[in-house]
């Protein structure tokens, strides 16, 4: 019979940021986890799908039998050398499995066996995924959300990094929510976003937060999506404009997409190689020509192959040169002709939510006036 879920011990462990040991597959781990876990598995993904095929056609005790097989002598060694590792440096830590049964169970009992004591968490991943559901429902309920909003280059996300009680959506799903807008190193799965969002909401909450920033996002970030319930509430939320001029917005759009970008993928890529800096350059250029390329069609023809070239030109000179002053003529192509009269249709939509216009220095003297907003 197992044991009861305690969910205060849950909360204890993700307000803290306890360690955690998470015992499923990688491949388990992969889909969705938690920011404060590491995967040090019992079995790893072949292994656990022979002892799976082995259960449906032979039972449960057959496939214990063939885990014990398969994870066994020097292997079985390596891998409690692994946890005693990971209880000797988290002493305060928990390791847990899918549901809290057989496998952290087996992994506690050869640790015990060792000499080494680590709790588990009853209910394993599914417990603790069920009590962040449930927590960012009633989050998302209980609490009230203002939205930034602005056009593209004005800067939300660095603002938002200057008020009080903001929430970085766009950094929790690792995109910045434009076709320019993903990293050489992809997005979290849709779980870990989850998860992540409802520990920071979870945290703030914990000390005494009720009132939200977060920048105004359509539906999906990249190929994340937003929770029903939040888009629900951020489309019933007060909508606050960032205004800045345009070359304020080119000077931010050339930072954020060509300086920073190219030094990620320097970052990204290992600098072993004598020609580190040419695959990372290359790599950067694709980028920016493949993301283009995404929006074509809602460009038109003739202003893609018009932006193309100047892309073209700017990624010559950068190459060659150094200089990046050339990608602000592309950039300022893409605001004007595209970035912008979408933004402006698009808020033309929502005209009754905005309470307050400004540049960044107007919204952060007015941040308390206008939470106090109703």
């Amino acid at each position: 019979m197992s044991n009861p879920i305690d969910r205060d011990l849950i909360r204890s462990i993700l307000l803290n940021d306890i360690p955690l040991m998470d015992v499923r597959a990688p491949v388990e781990f992969s889909q969705g986890s938690f920011p404060n876990a590491i995967n040090y598995p019992l079995m790893d993904d072949e292994e656990r799908h022979q002892v799976g095929i082995c259960y449906k056609k032979n039972g449960q005790d057959a496939a214990i039998k063939l885990g014990n097989e398969l994870v066994s002598g020097e292997l079985k060694e390596q891998r409690i050398a692994q946890w005693q590792a990971f209880a000797k440096e988290h002493p305060d830590g928990y390791l847990y499995c899918f549901r809290g049964g057989l496998r952290s169970r087996t992994v506690q009992q050869w640790l015990k066996e060792s000499g080494v004591n680590l709790p588990l968490v009853n209910g394993g991943y599914k417990a603790m995924r069920r009590f962040l559901l449930d927590e960012l429902e009633q989050s998302i309920s209980e609490v009230k959300f203002v939205l930034l909003g602005g056009r593209t280059g004005t800067g939300k996300t660095w603002l938002l990094k200057e008020l009080n009680g903001a929430l970085d959506l766009e950094g929790f799903a690792h995109h910045r929510g434009s076709s320019f807008g993903r990293f050489p190193d992809g997005q979290p799965s849709q779980i870990d976003f989850e998860n992540s969002l409802s520990i920071a909401l979870l945290k703030c909450r914990s000390r005494g937060m009720k009132q939200f920033w977060l920048e105004d996002e359509g539906r999906m970030i990249g190929r994340l999506s937003l929770p029903q319930s939040l888009q629900l509430k951020m489309s019933q939320s007060n909508l606050v404009i960032l205004d800045e001029e345009l070359q304020y917005r080119i000077n931010i759009t050339l930072k954020d997409y060509v300086i920073d970008l190219e030094n990620y993928y320097k970052l990204y890529l290992s600098p072993e190689s004598e020609s580190h800096d040419n695959e990372a350059f290359q790599l950067f250029s694709d980028y920016l020509l493949d993301s283009l390329k995404r929006i074509q069609k809602r460009l038109g023809g003739e202003r893609y192959q018009e932006v193309n070239q100047q892309m073209q030109e700017a990624l010559e000179e950068h190459k060659h040169s150094g200089k990046v002053d050339l990608h602000r003529i592309w950039i300022k192509s893409l605001l004007t002709l595209y970035y912008d009269p979408m933004y402006d249709y698009q808020l033309e939509k929502k005209p009754n939510k905005v309470v307050f216009r400004g540049n960044s220095h107007q919204i952060i003297s007015n941040q308390k006036k206008i939470l106090d907003m109703d």
